[in-house]
């Protein structure tokens, strides 16, 4: 479908890959592993047209669409966020204004002239382009995207411009999504999302309909989504026919095997190079001499690349804390008429490690200001502990550096003198190498900037650490630094993050937000967290349900209240009204009784086929299946075979309907009493 074919791409004297070659297929997902700066994006913006190659070319089926999705850089403002998420069917919403321009023209055609027959033939085509839109499904798509992404139908007619960076990609997310193009390009598309956004985003991917090629620092979700990974490594890209786990253990594999193979010639090059200096002066053996040396001059030797420094660093070492190290007491926080929550208690205690989970304005960051002393409850009080020292890593951090300093003497500004010789070593952790320490801030990215704000809050001396996503802009070697330092770290933690594989390790308590709900304390991770809270809510609708009445699974037909009909001549004869309404009841099974079977067959099929689906997509989370190439694969197929499919039935449940619908308000009601 997708075919790249001798790319290469370079800047100055470096080369970023030379003469990469792969092709992409319908339904792919396909990872782009390696560390920042080795080419994943550079490749990213070629294959969407964004950037030319040096050298190669990027070729796909005519009218096929490819749609990118950048890590950071969009703004749109001057609209609203319907208007824009909607403007990804501008396709459908032209053809449909021709439609409606050329049914106009007919009234002043003659229906026995040509033109008004070609007319016609045109509108008919058109009306085909339109339907194949789904129009009826438009409005519901939006709002689904929205919503899955975490806007609420209030932030509908916002503008645009009213919108953080984090929000305006998910704008642009939303957008990309609705379109629907045949190759989808995804550019850390979790960075900006909450945990329960990042799961609807996930689910929305393995149902996806066309091909990904995505790069992530989530090892979750590389795992659960691709099947194929393309792996950068010092000019040279190499492909593993599986996900993360399997990159990494296959590479592993791969340079154990390019070693052996390496020994094994090293040995026979030494060996035919003892021959060649034991018989070189014999003039009986320089035939056989002179033919081992042009055999070791024809050697393609193997060439064993130094490893990647193995970084590491521990925080410098805490001054001792008291037990309480915080606490809120019957704390309440407002801003206005909105209530953050209410009558909170809560106590951080000495050496303890928290996870802040939530969906994005619940409340997460507001109770990081408090709990550090920073912002004061509405009403109840804060109290810090006795010795407890603060040291708080927020992204606003990052637009408070000083853009005239370098990247290392913003960093050793803040440095303890003990901590001061290691902040090169410490920066080089955090992707800060050779020359890139004496970079000015001004000129470094948005992400760049947090790096060096993470590492300025890392050499400072502290036994308190509150964290708020510090993983979005570091990449999995980074990601294993920090969290190795965290482990180790005798302190107290609070982590606000989505990122499961980083804290599962890391955490033993997990704090939920929800909005108008009170904090609701897990003890354990984020797996553990993860699996009570579904169970929780599971409980929750159940008990709902039983208090009402039980909800199908799908969409009901709403019962219409029939139209009372005039009784039968209101003459008192209860016989000739009985005959009516047996004719009337006969006239009505004739032509509702086969679409209500069909409606309750299809119905039927649609909650075994959710079931199903939802079933496969648990085993594609589980270690057994994310872990095996082959099972990921069939897993997958089966997976999109059945969405396929669900999708058709839900067409076919929404065309019985409108059938049903249309019947009903022809057909004549049945009289009332």
């Amino acid at each position: 479908m997708l075919s790249i074919q001798g790319l290469r791409v370079e800047y100055g004297a470096r080369v970023l890959f030379n003469d990469l070659s792969f092709t992409v297929q319908p339904r792919e997902r396909i990872a782009f592993a390696g560390h920042n700066g080795a080419g994943k994006s550079t490749l990213m913006k070629c294959v969407a047209g964004i950037i030319q190659p040096t050298a190669g070319k990027v070729t796909a089926p005519k009218g096929h669409r490819i749609g990118y999705l950048p890590q950071e850089g969009i703004h749109v403002k001057g609209i609203t966020l319907w208007e824009e998420t909607e403007s990804a069917f501008a396709e459908a919403v032209e053809i449909k204004r021709k439609i409606d321009e050329l049914s106009d023209s007919l009234e002043h055609l003659d229906p026995r002239s040509s033109p008004f027959s070609e007319c016609l033939e045109e509108i008919g085509n058109l009306e085909l382009q339109y339907e194949a839109f789904d129009p009826g499904r438009m409005k519901p798509k939006i709002q689904s995207v929205l919503l899955g992404l975490g806007f609420n139908e209030a932030d509908f007619e916002r503008d645009c411009g009213h919108f953080s960076g984090g929000w305006q990609m998910r704008i642009a997310m939303a957008k990309l999504f609705l379109q629907s193009p045949e190759v989808l390009l995804l550019d850390e598309p979790t960075n900006h999302l909450d945990i329960d956004s990042q799961a609807w985003v996930e689910n929305y991917l393995i149902n996806y309909p066309g091909a990904i090629l995505l790069i992530s620092h989530d090892r979750s979700l590389l795992d659960t989504l691709c099947t194929r990974t393309i792996a950068f490594h010092k000019g040279r890209a190499e492909e593993y026919a599986g996900n993360y786990s399997y990159y990494e253990k296959e590479s592993v594999a791969r340079k154990e095997n390019l070693l052996r193979q390496y020994e094994a010639q090293r040995k026979e090059i030494a060996k035919t190079q003892e021959f060649i200096d034991r018989f070189r002066a014999s003039a009986n053996k320089a035939t056989l001499v002179q033919s081992r040396i042009k055999q070791l001059a024809k050697v393609e030797r193997i060439v064993i690349e130094a490893e990647d420094p193995i970084m590491n660093f521990r925080f410098p070492k805490p001054p001792s804390s008291g037990h309480s190290v915080a606490m809120l007491e019957k704390a309440t926080k407002r801003y206005g008429n909105h209530t953050v929550f209410e009558n909170f208690d809560f106590e951080v205690v000495k050496g303890e490690k928290f996870a802040i989970v939530g969906p994005n304005g619940a409340g997460k960051s507001t109770f990081c200001r408090m709990i550090t002393g920073q912002e004061e409850p509405t009403s109840g009080t804060f109290t810090l502990g006795m010795r407890v020292s603060v040291s708080y890593f927020s992204q606003n951090h990052a637009d408070e550096l000083d853009p005239t300093k370098t990247v290392l003497e913003t960093v050793e500004e803040t440095a303890t003198r003990d901590a001061a010789p290691h902040c090169r070593n410490l920066l080089g952790c955090f992707l800060f190498r050779g020359d890139d320490v004496f970079k000015k801030i001004g000129v470094l990215s948005g992400g760049e900037r947090s790096r060096v704000a993470l590492v300025r809050m890392l050499v400072q001396p502290a036994n308190f650490l509150i964290l708020d996503e510090p993983t979005n802009h570091l990449d999995m070697q980074s990601q294993d630094v920090l969290q190795r330092a965290l482990i180790d770290y005798p302190g107290t933690v609070l982590i606000v993050s989505h990122n499961r594989n980083f804290l599962d390790p890391l955490v033993s308590k997990t704090l939920e937000f929800r909005p108008g709900a009170k904090p609701t304390l897990y003890p354990g991770n984020i797996s553990y967290y993860l699996e009570k809270s579904a169970a929780d809510r599971a409980r929750e609708d159940k008990a709902k349900t039983q208090q009402k009445s039980p909800t199908p699974s799908v969409p009901q037909l709403a019962k219409r209240q029939p139209e009372a009909a005039p009784a039968a001549a209101n003459n008192g004869n209860r016989k000739d009204q009985r005959k009516l309404e047996a004719e009337i009841r006969n006239q009505r099974n004739k032509v509702l009784k086969p679409l209500q079977e069909e409606l309750e067959s299809v119905e039927g099929k649609i909650a075994e086929m959710e079931k199903a689906q939802a079933t496969l997509t648990q085993h594609l989370s589980s270690e057994e299946v994310a872990g095996d190439p082959q099972k990921f694969r069939e897993t997958t197929n089966a997976l999109e075979k059945i969405t396929q499919n669900l999708e058709i039935a839900f067409s076919r449940w929404g065309e019985i309907t409108a059938a049903i619908e249309a019947a009903e308000a022809k057909l004549p009601q049945m009289p009332q009493e």
